[in-house]
């Protein structure tokens, strides 16, 4: 009887045990355009574009993935929307795209973004345009605290195929577009202090040069100094 009685509670916990939520989708590792290179083995399509398959891991707590290419040059995107881990998508040739997979679970809310990667598709080009800045901080729309002497630091990344940045010019303004150049960095910079009035909505971008006279642009950006 005492056995039986035993057999019923452990019944009844078990029972009563609450089932776990189910977990949020975590990030993939990018693996193939590879970052900041010449993707040389797209498909061709016709003379202005090319097939190329992009493919990255799996991750956990995943059902589908969606592929996000951004063309860098015009800001069209292509998505896709997969539950394998390659998808194939048509793009221009001699372009620089990026791209990111956002991994997604139909039983929660939550997504997971993987790191964007820059790539140039492969076209008739002997020289490539370096890649567009990457923003490091403050991102658009954040507030950026001034130190004791009024500066704030301004950080970003650059990267080229051909590896001949020379420099980069910094463009900043409480208006925009920001057209007040106000630091010409050398190849190896990746961050320079600008002096701030608290309360302000300041306007900044950054032009890479290269070696072959090509530039590009990395969009305008914003923050507020604080």
């Amino acid at each position: 009887m005492r056995f039986l009685s035993i057999l019923i509670v452990a019944v009844i916990l078990l029972g009563c045990k609450k089932k776990e939520p189910p977990k949020p989708p975590e990030s993939v590792q990018l693996v193939f355009p590879e970052k900041n290179s010449e993707c040389t083995t797209g498909e061709d399509i016709n003379a202005t574009t090319s097939q190329v398959e992009f493919r990255w891991g799996a991750s956990s707590n995943t059902e589908t993935y969606e592929l996000i290419v951004t063309n860098l040059e015009n800001g069209n995107k292509q998505d896709v929307t997969v539950t394998t881990t390659s998808a194939k998508l048509p793009i221009a040739k001699g372009t620089p795209y990026s791209w990111v997979v956002i991994s997604k679970n139909s039983a929660v809310l939550q997504t997971a973004s993987s790191p964007s990667w820059n790539f140039y598709n492969s076209g008739f080009e002997t020289t490539y345009a370096p890649f567009p800045a990457e923003i490091v901080e403050p991102k658009m729309g954040a507030s950026a605290f001034k130190d004791i002497n009024n500066d704030v630091v301004l950080r970003w990344s650059g990267a080229d195929v051909d590896d001949d940045i020379i420099g980069f010019e910094l463009f900043l303004s409480t208006e925009t577009p920001p057209e007040t150049s106000i630091s010409t960095p050398g190849p190896d910079a990746t961050d320079t202090k600008v002096s701030v009035v608290a309360n302000t909505v300041y306007y900044w971008r950054v032009i890479t040069k290269d070696s072959e006279g090509n530039t590009s642009d990395s969009g305008i950006f914003e923050f507020r100094a604080l």
